[in-house]
This record gives C-alpha cells, structure tokens and sequence, in this order.
C-alpha cells in the first residue's frame, strides 16, 4: 500500500502527493465525486465524506474512498471492470482521512444489493460475501488478502492495490460488489453496542460472455379499497413484484392498466420506476387505481419495460413483459349503509307501533274504567227507595 502523508518530506516506500498535502481541501472538492462513490452505514451517501460522531467533536472521524491509480485518486466515480471467466483484473483504492488525528480502517469488499428503497447497497458487516465481492483480494503479496487493516495519518491518504480473480466456471453478465473502509472497533473494546459506519466505492464488474437481458413480473395481487364515504368511490391497489432473470443489472418501468365490467372507467396508470434490479434479485412495486365504483369485476394487465441502466452497454434487445390481475369491487361499505338506514327505518317504525300501542292501552283502560263504575252502582238500572 502507498502512504500518502501531509508531509513534503518523501518517506522511505512512500509516495508523496500533492492531493494529500491539500487533504483539508480536498473535503469539499471530492464532494461532486463522491456523491455517487460513497456510501455511509448502508446507503449512498450525499455528503463528500463520511464521519463517525463523538462525543468530543474534537475526536470526529470525516473520511473519503475513490478510485484510483498507484499514484492516487483518478477521478472516477465507480470502478467498472470486464473480465474473462478466469481472467485477473486489478485496480487501485485510495481511503483518504480528512481528520486532524489519525484514524484506523478496515478495508474490505462484498457483494451488491439494491435495498427496499431502491439505494445500491453491500451486505451487512461480518456477512461473507458468494459473489463478485468474494473475488476481490486487497493488499500485494504474502500480505494479500480479503480485508486490509489501515493505519491512516492525519489529512492524509493511503492507497490500497487490489486484484480480482474471477473463477473460470463464473456465469457471464454483472456481478455486483463494493470495497468499503469501515472505522475499526478500538483494541479491546467491549461496548455490547457497536455501529456499523463505512464509506466505500462501488464495483461495476461485469463477466465476458453472452448478456441475457430478462425480466420477469411475478406475484401481482390487486385488492380494493373502499371509500369510507359511501357515496364517492373508492381504489383498486395493484401490487407486483419485477424479479430480474437475467445476468444483466436492468431499470424497469411499468404502466397498469384496468378497467370495470365491459370495458366501464378504463384508466391507465404509470408506477413508479425501479432505476435498478440486480441479476438474481426482485423489487416490489405498487400503483393505485382511483376513482373507482364498487360494481363488481375490475380487471386489466401490467406491462413492465426494461432499460438499460446508466452508463451500461448492453447490445441485446429489451422485451417488455406482461401480467393480468382481477379484483372484486363489492359494495361493502354502500351495503352496510343500507342495512343501518333500513334498521334506523325499522326501528322508527317498531318504536312508533309501541308508542301507539301504549297510547290506545291508555285509551281502552280509561273507558273500561269509566263504564264498569257506572255498572257497579245498580246494575239493574233500579232506583233505590227513599
């Protein structure tokens, strides 16, 4: 590995850089690179460097990794790199501390994932990777391996070589990977709590051979949601999966189609686009129908179309895939209306009945009571003597 100290005077194995005699510059400078390069605890990150906060802001930890040369950062945003099932490639990584006290790093890569937001990601720390990133070796020589411990001086940098060996028997297509530097943990420290902060640089390493644009819509389910106001409409959620079953990494946009009984509200809907699904892996996706009346059958088809992502070259023709769904607009909640307006109707009605009743109960015990004292004081109508 090249240290690249803030110092003009050239160390013995060392070369000596003007990047690095202006790391403190550098910080603000890298930041247009870097925003596509890096990624903090699990995401692309926006800022030009990552950091690890104490509590001491003295003692914050900021830094940085690029690609590069031998020499030192080159520019690049990403690493692309096209080998032979078999072939070696190598490359060059720069981890650059913009900190005013020396730091520590764990240098290592691991294979790619898109995560449930749509952001490239690695796997998690102290998950071995099976890929593209279990190919990647960092360090020269005998001290060569998968992850490199580096000592980082103060707004300085060092640049770590590192090869990829890929197997003869790999799949042809892309196989994602990263290098990251991650903050090592302090010798013995047992913390039971510990954060996984890491900045890294992104693989775009792709196997010759011949390229399989595929993509495939699987698990589409389509569930209406009614309104809860009966008397406007309500929403047919369409829901699906966009699985890529080739070996080539694809964007895909889907538009939703759907319709009522006999062709009634037809509407079209775009989805949100999917930038990026890696080969072997899905993403989930939904689009919302609205407007719609709960009159029975509501049908349509999907339609996802696969692009081609950023700058990737692929010479093979996309074909777009298709798939139906089916849901069942009952009239739920207008039934459940019904049937407590007909109850409140019902129960007017059976009130008033009562009501009525008691009143003519009154009415017929009045009389009777008015008639059976009449009859008590002679029933025979017969004047008593005087």
């Amino acid at each position: 590995m090249t240290v690249l100290p803030r110092s003009a005077a050239r160390a013995p194995g060392a070369t000596t850089s003007p990047t690095a005699r202006r790391g403190s510059r550098r910080a603000t400078a890298a930041g247009a690179v870097l925003l596509a390069a890096c990624l903090l605890t699990g995401v692309l990150a926006a800022p030009a460097s990552a950091f690890a906060a104490t509590a001491d802001p003295a003692t914050r930890t900021t830094w940085a990794v690029e690609p590069a040369t031998a020499d030192g950062p080159d520019g690049r945003v990403s690493f692309r790199l096209t080998v032979d099932p078999g072939g070696l490639a190598s490359d060059h990584v720069t981890v650059t501390n913009f900190s005013d006290h020396p730091a520590t790093f764990d240098v290592y890569a691991s294979d790619g994932v898109v995560t449930a937001d749509g952001q490239f990601d690695l796997l998690p720390a102290g998950t071995t990777p099976v890929d593209g990133g279990a190919w990647i070796t960092l360090g020269e020589g005998d001290a060569a391996g998968p992850t490199q411990r580096v000592e980082v001086p103060a707004e300085s940098s060092v640049t770590v070589p590192f090869a990829v060996a890929v197997p003869a028997d790999a799949t042809p297509g892309d196989h994602p990977a990263g290098v990251v530097a991650a903050l090592a943990r302090p010798e013995g420290d047992g913390s039971a709590v510990m954060f996984d902060t890491r900045v890294g640089a992104r693989v775009h390493l792709r196997v010759a051979g011949d390229l399989v644009p595929a993509l495939a819509l699987t698990d589409v389910r389509a569930t209406y949601e009614p309104s809860w106001n009966p008397f406007a409409p309500g929403a047919v959620r369409v829901a699906y999966t966009v699985a890529n079953e080739g070996n080539v990494r694809l964007g895909a946009d889907t538009q939703v189609a759907g319709s009522g009984l006999f062709g009634w509200n037809a509407r079209d809907v775009v989805a949100p686009a999917q930038r990026e699904v890696l080969p072997g892996q899905e993403t989930s996706g939904s689009v919302v129908l609205d407007g719609v009346w709960p009159l029975g059958k509501v049908s349509g088809h999907l339609t996802t179309t696969p692009l081609v992502v950023g700058d990737d070259v692929v010479e093979v023709a996309l074909a777009p895939v298709t798939g139906t769904y089916v849901a069942w607009t009952l009239p739920w909640v207008q039934l459940g209306t019904l049937l407590v307006l007909v109850g409140a109707v019902l129960a007017v009605l059976r009130a008033r009945r009562r009501r009525e009743a008691r009143t003519q109960a009154r009415i017929d015990a009045a009389v009777a009571s008015r008639t059976g004292t009449a009859g008590a004081a002679d029933p025979t109508g017969a004047t008593a003597p005087s």
